[in-house]
């Protein structure tokens, strides 16, 4: 055989083994979502309305969901994806584990090592530094007089 039909079966077979793979994943996260779809999880449809899942019925294969007032009878294949499972006591365990989110808020700019609060300190004190100051430009000018353009 020569080395060019021996790389060819051989990129052959790496493609149906990644072809195998792929399948197994996606249906390992198809029966994942297929578990946590239980009746007060919130979910997104495909249509992306976004609603808590109230009753599945597995005969019919339809679920109804409820987004704010309205109560809606869809295709369970309708729903896309599980946003929020149902909290489970090991769900329970985890949140207390997981920090509190004080990210700065956009646009904030922090020194390294300080916290939101002493950020928030600061900018207040500048805020309020540069408020009693009067600068040289206002000091001149009379504020109710007609301004003039300055070239």
């Amino acid at each position: 055989m020569d080395p060019i039909t021996l790389m060819m079966f051989a990129l052959i077979a790496v493609m149906i083994f990644f072809m195998f793979r792929n399948s197994k994943k996606r249906k390992a996260a198809m029966e994942e979502m297929q578990t946590n779809m239980r009746p007060g999880a919130e979910v997104m449809l495909q249509s992306g309305i976004f609603a808590t899942l109230e009753e599945i019925d597995e005969e019919t294969n339809r679920a109804t969901v409820r987004s704010g007032n309205s109560t809606l009878i869809v295709h369970r294949n309708a729903i896309s994806q599980v946003v929020t499972p149902l909290a489970d006591s090991a769900d329970a365990s985890q949140s207390s584990d997981i920090a509190p989110d004080d990210d700065p808020a956009f646009g904030e700019r922090l020194a390294s090592g300080e916290s939101a609060a002493q950020a928030d300190a600061a900018a207040a004190e500048t805020t309020e530094a540069a408020a009693e100051e009067p600068t040289s430009a206002d000091s001149t000018e009379n504020p109710g007089e007609e301004q003039t353009p300055k070239a």
